[in-house]
């Protein structure tokens, strides 16, 4: 008995071409059929609304919502169902292509015969060809359209630009006729402001700008008696910093020859690091309590704690084990 694979069930039947015929198959061929069946009629909804306003079929592309797949049982393959073109997604294009063309005419074919379906469903999976057709023009009509209301959008935007670079070119031009010129001071450090009438003149303040707003700094609420900070060089005795004239200290030579010494020394930082290590020993070492200041000589040994401060070493040594008894008797 030959074994049939049918690839609509996904299974393989022992029971030769009665499978076709099984209740099982029957159903998932309706159910397929029917899935077919609405999507081609989305898609051929959406060539009609296409021939009458292209632009509805035109849209931005996205990535998570227009590249979905709509599966062909006839094919046995998923069809994509929006074209591209450049950033812009044809609604139902792909799937329109797919449904019209030729390979997918003579698939549904075979399918049919195989399966024993029913031929009135046969022309509800297909698109004739002149739909198709229609469907192109009005699409390739819609994608000019776009593309010129792109340029335009262009063109404005950078006609929009320009205008207002425009703008603040006049703005700076008009600022800068408006600014009065600044007056050079003759003293060394402070510059004074003109008293009398000098004070009053137009250039001392600034006219109101086109808009009807003061757009200068207005000078005339200073008084005569108040002066003005010089900002300049100015000529200082070796004070002040290397904004006001002085000398860097990198260039101030030493009275005495001596380098100034700036944080310890290094010998100081060995000796602070030797006592570090001093106290995480333990206190009872030998030698922690060494007598550092005794005179020594050639004839006599120095005083090295715990071992000959008192008596001989055996002394020390029986002083160590009562210690070391009593701490235990503490315990």
């Amino acid at each position: 008995m030959a074994v049939l694979y049918c690839r609509l069930c996904r299974r393989s039947a022992f029971t030769g071409r009665r499978h076709r015929y099984s209740a099982g198959h029957r159903q998932r061929l309706r159910e397929v059929l029917a899935q077919l069946q609405e999507a081609t009629a989305a898609a051929r909804a959406a060539a009609a609304a296409a021939a009458a306003d292209g632009s509805s079929a035109v849209r931005r592309y996205d990535p998570t919502e227009h590249d979905g797949r709509v599966w062909c049982p006839c094919c046995g393959r998923g069809v994509r169902r929006d074209g591209r073109r450049g950033g812009l997604a044809l609604l139902q294009a792909g799937l329109l292509q797919h449904l019209a063309g030729p390979e997918h005419r003579r698939e549904t074919a075979r399918f049919w015969r195989e399966n024993r379906a029913e031929a009135a469903l046969r022309e509800r999976c297909l698109v004739p060809a002149e739909e198709y057709e229609h469907f192109a023009q009005a699409l390739e009509r819609a994608l000019a359209e776009h593309q010129q209301r792109e340029e335009e959008r262009i063109l404005q935007i950078a006609a929009d630009i320009r205008e207002a670079e425009r703008r603040q070119r006049e703005t700076v031009q008009a600022a800068l006729q408006l600014q009065p010129e600044p007056e050079l001071c003759a003293g060394p450090s402070v510059c004074r402001l003109p008293a009398g009438p000098e004070r009053d003149s137009p250039c001392a303040s600034e006219e109101p700008g086109p808009s009807g707003m003061q757009t200068g700094p207005d000078l005339t609420w200073m008084e005569s008696s108040k002066v003005l900070t010089f900002i300049g060089h100015q000529e200082t005795e070796g004070k002040g910093n290397v904004h006001t004239g002085a000398k860097p200290p990198w260039l101030i030579e030493e009275e005495d020859g001596s380098q100034q010494q700036i944080g310890p020394s290094y010998e100081e930082f060995l000796k602070h690091k030797e006592k570090q290590k001093l106290k995480k020993l333990p206190v009872e070492r030998v030698g922690a309590n060494f007598d550092h200041t005794c005179q020594t000589s050639d004839s006599w040994l120095p005083s090295f704690g715990r071992v000959w401060n008192h008596g001989r070493r055996w002394q020390s040594r029986h002083q160590f084990r009562s210690e070391s008894g009593e701490k235990k008797k503490k315990r």
